[in-house]
């Protein structure tokens, strides 16, 4: 049966479901028992598996990886939660060092079956330590997975294939999404890591997106119809493996691209994705692709200068239009009348 439910609701059903599903699986973090429980995606769970198997830990993010990892060489399967990405910045050694690299250094003898779930994106003057997304540097290791879900559809089915994965992988969801509603299946399904979305077919032009950045894309293209350019929109959904095959049939298909990430456009996804068209498909291209993406410098704490500092749809539209030779107009960048720019956008409600 399936039925509507939001981003947050899909993420703690894949972990009640792989929880009842397999003993070992098991659930740490801080603020993770909290009534408020990580915005919502492991309230309730430990009045129903026990502080035994949902537990909050302490302000020590490396050594409870290490604990995290260790239980995973012993056939658990933990999923390590973080309310930010920047708290983990204290935990990279044993991501990169310990988790990323065993199965390797052992000759394929050793697993570690671990998911790290992490907070990213912006929100109401969180400011430069607390808004960061950074894919780029979990996507850059090898021996990690990196997945972003957009929809509430592949938050549940990713995490849960996540979760039942051998090797060590990084969830990263933006906080804008948490509040989206799409169709989510009742039962458990799995959504394949490594494949990305066509979200909307289209001739003219590719625009390839992560995370948040699919929604700001979506609106892009409704832009972009109403000037006469039909776009296809693909959701990465996964970084590392990343779906080159699905990007570069679609720039065949179109002969331009344009690149939108939730990150900084310096060394960050939108340069892997330009680098993998230039190398496969350069003679196709009929226009030098775009990126959109941060400006390279700190998110600010201030909500005016957070007007300044996000890329949004009219920005991905008027990169599309300039390669298409057409009008760029000031209606594009007009900035929104009920809200700011460091607080969610309510239009964005699915299914897609």
């Amino acid at each position: 049966m399936t039925r509507k439910i939001k981003y947050f609701e899909a993420l703690r059903e894949a972990q009640y479901q792989c929880m009842e599903a397999d003993k070992d699986v098991y659930i740490m973090g801080l603020g993770v028992p909290d009534p408020k429980g990580i915005f919502g995606t492991t309230t309730g769970m430990q009045e129903k598996f026990g502080a035994d198997r949902v537990m909050d830990i302490p302000l020590a993010e490396n050594t409870m990886t290490g604990v995290a990892i260790g239980s995973a060489l012993k056939g658990m399967r933990p999923i390590l939660t973080h309310q930010r990405v920047d708290f983990a910045l204290l935990s990279m050694e044993q991501i990169i060092n310990q988790a990323a690299k065993w199965h390797y250094m052992f000759h394929g003898l050793h697993k570690i079956p671990m998911v790290i779930r992490m907070i990213i994106g912006r929100g109401w003057g969180q400011g430069p330590q607390h808004s960061q997304s950074l894919q780029s540097l979990f996507a850059h290791i090898p021996g990690l997975k990196v997945i972003m879900p957009t929809t509430a559809y592949d938050a549940k089915g990713l995490l849960i294939s996540a979760i039942e994965d051998d090797n060590p992988v990084i969830s990263l969801e933006y906080r804008w999404l948490y509040g989206i509603s799409d169709s989510v299946p009742e039962e458990m399904y799995r959504v394949p890591i490594g494949k990305a979305r066509v979200l909307e077919e289209g001739k003219d032009i590719t625009i390839v997106a992560t995370s948040y950045m699919t929604l700001e894309s979506l609106r892009a293209r409704e832009m972009l119809q109403e000037r006469g350019v039909n776009a296809e929109v693909i959701d990465l959904r996964t970084l590392r493996p990343m779906d080159t095959e699905t990007i570069i049939n679609s720039v065949k298909k179109t002969g331009r691209l344009v690149v939108a990430d939730t990150g900084h456009k310096m060394f960050g996804v939108s340069a892997e994705v330009l680098a993998v068209v230039l190398e496969n498909t350069f003679e196709r291209l009929l226009n030098k692709p775009s990126r959109v993406a941060l400006p390279d410098y700190p998110a600010p704490t201030s909500p005016a200068l957070c007007d300044d500092y996000y890329p949004r749809a009219g920005h991905i539209a008027a990169a599309a239009l300039e390669q298409l030779g057409k009008a760029v107009d000031d209606k594009l960048f007009a900035l929104p009348t009920d809200r700011r720019l460091d607080q969610p956008d309510s239009k964005f409600e699915g299914p897609f």
